[in-house]
């Protein structure tokens, strides 16, 4: 019977757990549409998240793009259907690999952030200093970050798409030896508006996954730093799960 109840105990703790996280999801959303908006908080989260996150975002799109075109090149190669790596290049940065390494990259850097300052407001009661002076925590800490996580990161994965794809040119003209005009003319082929559209409902999903994640985790941290520390991994480990789960339903209904 002690395997059997201690299976109920980790199944009470996940439906708690649950029941938080959708409890704070509702009252984050309710606050989204309600006014007052602080535009300047918007703004600043804004910047945080999209321009302190091109470096490493275009980094990694660039040699995934280049990695991709030497792969899709080495493989084709046995059949001789060299023709399809450009095709296979930009649709797979499109509609998978753009939105879902931008999304990790994104949840290490921006994720861990949030979880660490409002964990470290929680803990030190500056939350609780804004309920006294009559601030809805919600509206300041929140909605800004949920807002910009839902905005930039697709504008972040429109840039890593371009990037990507540009990689992915330059390996397979300087190094694989593909016409440049015809390896433009296979990119922009197969690419419909389906995938990109995809691509961008994903990125805006896991933007908003993202920034739920690291608001939530720092909202209910406690113990000192040692919660913050906590906090901030569970910030980044769940987000990152919640991305890969949401990438396979969001694929499952643009393409199933």
């Amino acid at each position: 019977m002690g395997f059997l109840a201690a299976i109920g105990r980790a199944f009470l703790i996940f439906l708690e757990a649950t029941g938080r996280l959708a409890q704070f999801s509702a009252t984050a959303l309710s606050h989204l549409v309600r006014p007052p908006i602080y535009g300047r908080l918007i703004v600043r989260q804004m910047v945080d998240i999209g321009y302190y996150s091109l470096p490493v975002v275009g980094l990694t799109a660039l040699f995934t793009g280049m990695v991709l075109a030497l792969q899709s090149f080495s493989g084709f190669a046995r059949f001789q259907a060299e023709g399809a790596v450009a095709t296979v290049v930009v649709l797979s940065l499109v509609r998978e690999l753009g939105p879902v390494l931008a999304g990790l990259m994104v949840a290490g850097r921006i994720g861990a952030s949030m979880a660490a300052e409002i964990g470290t407001m929680r803990v030190t009661e500056q939350i609780d200093a804004l309920t006294t002076l009559s601030t809805n925590p919600f509206k300041y800490l929140v909605v800004p970050r949920l807002i910009a996580g839902l905005t930039m990161l697709p504008l972040l994965v429109i840039v890593a798409d371009i990037i990507g794809v540009f990689g992915g040119f330059l390996v397979a003209v300087y190094r694989l030896s593909f016409n440049p005009a015809a390896y433009l003319s296979q990119t922009a082929l197969y690419l419909t508006a389906n995938d990109v559209m995809a691509g961008l409902v994903k990125a805006a999903v896991f933007g908003f996954l993202i920034a739920l994640m690291g608001c939530y985790h720092g909202y209910q941290s406690r113990g000192g730093a040692q919660g913050v520390g906590a906090a901030t991994t569970n910030a980044v480990v769940s987000a990152s799960i919640l991305i890969l789960v949401c990438d396979y339903l969001i694929t499952g209904i643009f393409f199933s």
